[in-house]
């Protein structure tokens, strides 16, 4: 392997005598990944960069990452000549919380090639900055209505740190992601990683669904202790919830969907909570494996759909 450390380099305002100085116990891991329901992560992400004061403070050499013709940037052409290109980049970025605590966050698109020599950088800067806790949210669809509380599949390297978690699948096999594949080396390493699994509504999968990445950064405040600000990601969220219920209002269809998954819902919570109901009252219901068996052949068809596109 490569020496790591080649693939990126610390900004010329970053004094190699102030890295000491810039420490800080938590890392946020937002590299997209070929699935994220309702944009979770993405608008986790720019809500944090939007809202917290940050400076970046080290970035990665995309050329060496990322295949450009799986997934081309976007460039703009005005009459007679290319007048903008989306330069696509990988950077850390250090961020202070509503109290003045810092934090690490590390954000762009997921690396297409050289995993393990990226798992191993990102791990040598997590030793450089003293973290202690890295930790990753992202959403995957469910079959669950929006006008239900979301759950959430939380997952970690240590038991202690997804404690009261109630899981919804068994033992599925899924394909790997790049953020799966550091928490899972991080672990191997003893080093303390979480992640969580948003549930969103499947037929909200395509959009922008706030009330998701809302959830996902209440449970980063509660895993790390940081004081996240969440009143504009709050608002909207309640405009999505409003927009969400016109078109309900507008299309039978829509409604027919949402009211059987409430129906499900309900009775999949009430047997849950009822736990002397004979067994032929739960029949119709999905067990756990076949709740991830659905799942991962939906992760199957989306990453299918990736190769016939031409992606990685």
């Amino acid at each position: 392997m490569q020496d790591p450390t080649e693939l990126f380099q610390f900004e010329s305002d970053t004094s190699p005598s102030q890295l000491q100085e810039l420490q800080a116990s938590v890392l946020v891991v937002a590299l997209g990944g070929f699935i994220d329901a309702g944009h979770t992560q993405r608008l986790m992400a720019d809500h944090i960069l939007e809202t917290h004061e940050s400076r970046v403070i080290a970035s990665f050499d995309v050329d060496q990452l990322l295949d450009y013709r799986g997934r081309r940037p976007v460039m703009v052409f005005d009459r007679d000549h290319w007048s903008s290109y989306d330069d696509p980049s990988l950077l850390l970025h250090r961020v202070v919380d509503k109290e003045g605590v810092p934090f690490l966050l590390l954000v762009g698109p997921e690396p297409d090639y050289q995993w393990n020599r990226m798992v191993e950088a990102t791990t040598s800067l997590i030793r450089t900055f003293g973290v202690d806790l890295t930790v990753s949210v992202h959403g995957i669809p469910m079959a669950v209505p929006h006008t239900r509380p979301l759950g959430v599949t939380a997952h970690g390297t240590n038991p202690r740190l997804v404690t009261g978690n109630d899981p919804a699948f068994g033992t599925v096999q899924v394909p790997a992601s790049f953020s799966s594949l550091l928490e899972f080396r991080l672990g191997e390493a003893g080093l303390d990683a979480i992640g969580f699994a948003v549930h969103v509504p499947h037929y909200l999968g395509q959009s922008e669904f706030a009330d998701a990445a809302v959830l996902g950064l209440e449970r980063v405040r509660a895993a790390t202790g940081l004081d996240l600000d969440l009143r504009e990601l709050s608002a909207t969220a309640g405009l999505n919830r409003a927009e969400i219920s016109r078109q309900m209002e507008e299309s039978d269809e829509i409604t027919a969907v949402v009211r059987a998954l409430e129906q499900q819902y309900d009775t999949f919570l009430e047997g849950r909570q009822q736990r002397n109901l004979l067994a032929t009252d739960l029949s119709d219901l999905p067990t756990a494996d076949e709740i991830g068996a659905e799942f991962e052949a939906f992760l199957k068809d989306v990453t299918d759909e990736d190769q016939g596109d031409g992606h990685s």
